[in-house]
């Protein structure tokens, strides 16, 4: 009924609830997910705002030719989560307000900006074709882990940060 200490000792390294997580990784639920992203639009929203003020001074002061950098604001939310989660926090800031990393699932490793941005990118083209996001988050509904489909092509994993 209650293990011994020694049968606690002999555990492996990663526990099944985890998902074959590390052991100081916690699997982040889907709700949690939802909530940082819903935020994350938010932020992104502010940020796309700061970078067309930025790009119109730029303009000005550069008599039109600097306007060019406008096709550069379509991307605004894929170079926004590449430079949060490919930073020194691994999430963004909708994730920090819900406490959640963006991790490589086996070592817990940081994700390098060009995987976030690719992360990102991913996730926006399952969001733009309904069919895309079902299937990827079909993918979280049926495992422990609860890792989406873009995740698992990455190889990364969304996590309860420490």
């Amino acid at each position: 009924m209650y293990e011994s200490r020694t049968d606690y000792a002999a555990r492996p390294a990663t526990a099944p609830f985890t998902g074959g997580l590390p052991i100081p990784y916690v699997r982040a639920s889907l709700g949690a997910r939802t909530i940082a992203y819903l935020l994350d639009i938010l932020f992104i929203l502010g940020f796309t705002t700061l970078l067309t003020l930025a790009i119109t001074v730029i303009g000005l002061v550069t008599f039109g030719l600097g306007w060019t950098l406008f096709a550069v604001l379509p991307a605004s939310g894929i170079i926004y989560s590449a430079i949060t989660v490919g930073g020194r926090r691994q999430s963004t800031i909708g994730q920090r307000l819900m406490g959640l990393r963006v991790v490589a699932p086996e070592s817990g490793a940081p994700v390098d900006i060009v995987s976030a941005a690719v992360h990102a990118l991913l996730f926006y083209v399952a969001v733009s074709t309904f069919l895309l996001w079902c299937v990827d988050v079909a993918f979280g509904l049926v495992r422990s882990d609860r890792r989406l489909g873009h995740d698992l092509l990455l190889g990364l994993a969304v996590v309860h940060a420490r």
